[in-house]
């Protein structure tokens, strides 16, 4: 089968679970949008933002490590091994969680909610278990069982939110005696409730992989996993600073804010990012699929040829998205409540769009040291990254607000593609087609410019969305050949 054929085919499983899972997590927003305030959506948002540091933590890089050692050792050795790792250091952060819940709350800010942290650590922890299943399942290529499971985490998720986020208060507003909703609904848990619907789809999701757990070879080869560290560990530091550099702004525009604006302008912020959420949809999606995709082709002599292709592509896509969404951000901002439809919205977001365009190009990148198993130049790269991201964002919070935290993103995520590429030319070299991708870049913003500086309407941003599609198709169209 065609390679690209191929990872096109597993991306479009791996999509229906990420794109219409995430669409339909996406009609959330709304939901919270409008019956939250901005403080209290930014407090969920901070919230997340150190679930998701703390998953690349208790992860510590084993999902790739796995990968990668499947191809060199037996995939049921591999697997126990590293899944023997994960339970030993979740289990030792469910004690710590356990005995030292308050101090944690108090740290983080959150000491007049403890239950937070409680809620949020054990949907962390469950979900460390369970991406080893979700690994096993993208190794064995089982993308319909990978993608049927993370839907039907996503429909529990979402249903217990709209249960207890609007049926129970409507009935409760009815005056309608109800002993079921009277035993499981408290009205003062309010965005509670968002952390326990989320607690209980991990919970579920857990119990339904458990075949995948359970079927292992339960042996720990400590030879093994001596090698498989210190591949993971620059793995973990490296996503630990990738995430610094996707959500640490929250948690600075938190501290660095005046506190009677901070939570607002932290959930303004959230809600924003929200609306690139397309391109984080198809990133992820790509990820999913590209990297057990890339080491598969590892041992093929088109390898580069197809990484290179594969690049060229993701970047037509990617593009495309940009162009979209900012075409059309008069309607795309419907999706969140008037409450929070703030001016700067059309600024930022298409600096968020563009970082996260370069994040992706980021990714395919980063296979150079992955496959040359070089992972501690991710890891230095990741922790370069996080330095801009800390630096930019510590000078330009105070002086432009959230807005300076969109500019620091988009600013880390540049220089890290930059720094990338040429580390890849001298360790891993890959012909990506620079001149194509470059061409592209400047059609796609000259577009954007156009559209901006002298708005014309929707038909005229249609107009040059449907030339930026015609422009690619005329170059990338295939070539007749001449036969005599």
């Amino acid at each position: 089968m065609n390679p690209l054929k191929q990872l096109l085919g597993q991306s479009a499983i791996y999509g229906l679970s990420s794109v219409v899972g995430r669409l339909l997590n996406y009609l959330l927003v709304p939901l919270y949008t409008r019956v939250f305030s901005t403080f209290e959506y930014g407090e969920v948002s901070v919230l997340y933002a150190y679930a998701a540091l703390l998953l690349v933590v208790l992860t510590y890089g084993m999902e790739t490590a796995f990968f990668r050692f499947s191809q060199t050792h037996t995939p049921p050795k591999a697997f126990s091994t590293a899944l023997f790792s994960l339970l030993i250091s979740t289990s030792a952060f469910f004690c710590l969680l356990g005995f030292a819940l308050d101090p944690i709350a108090q740290a983080l800010s959150f000491g007049h909610h403890p239950e937070y942290i409680q809620y949020v650590g054990l949907i962390v922890g469950l979900d460390a278990l369970t991406c080893m299943a979700f690994a096993k399942l993208r190794q064995e290529q089982k993308a319909w069982r990978f993608a049927s499971i993370r839907l039907v985490n996503i429909l529990i998720n979402i249903g217990l939110n709209l249960f207890f986020i609007l049926y129970c208060p409507y009935v409760l507003s009815q005056g309608t005696p109800n002993a079921l909703i009277s035993a499981v609904y408290n009205p003062e848990l309010g965005i509670a409730y968002i952390f326990i619907a989320n607690l209980v789809a991990s919970a579920i999701t857990f119990v339904i992989l458990l075949p995948q757990l359970l079927d292992v070879d339960w042996r720990f080869d400590r030879s093994l996993w001596l090698k498989m560290m210190p591949y993971a560990l620059p793995l973990m530091f490296a996503g630990l600073a990738g995430m610094v550099n996707e959500t640490l702004d929250r948690v600075l525009l938190n501290s660095l804010l005046p506190s009677d604006v901070a939570s607002s302008e932290v959930g303004l912020y959230s809600a924003f990012y929200k609306l690139s959420i397309i391109m984080t949809l198809f990133i992820q999606t790509f990820r999913f699929a590209a990297e057990p995709f890339f080491f598969a082709q590892e041992k093929n002599n088109a390898a580069k040829a197809i990484y290179a292709k594969v690049m060229k592509y993701f970047f037509i896509v990617t593009a495309f998205i940009f162009l979209s969404v900012c075409m059309y951000f008069d309607l795309v901002k419907q999706f969140i409540g008037s409450d929070f439809h703030d001016e700067r919205g059309g600024l930022i977001v298409p600096i968020l769009l563009l970082a996260n365009l370069f994040l992706g190009v980021y990714y395919n990148l980063s296979i150079w040291y992955k496959l040359s198993e070089k992972t501690i130049y991710g890891a230095w790269m990741s922790l370069f990254g996080a330095g801009i991201t800390i630096g930019l964002n510590l000078w330009l919070i105070p002086i432009l607000g959230f807005v300076g935290s969109a500019w620091a993103t988009l600013s880390c995520y540049a220089l890290m593609v930059v720094l990338s590429y040429f580390l890849g030319r001298k360790h891993y070299p890959i012909p990506y087609p620079l001149a194509r991708i470059t061409t592209y870049f400047v059609l796609m913003m000259g577009l954007y410019a156009l559209s901006t500086f002298w708005p014309l309407g929707m038909a005229a941003n249609t107009f040059y969305l449907v030339t930026f599609i015609s422009l690619v198709w005329i170059l990338e169209r295939p070539k007749k050949t001449v036969t005599s």
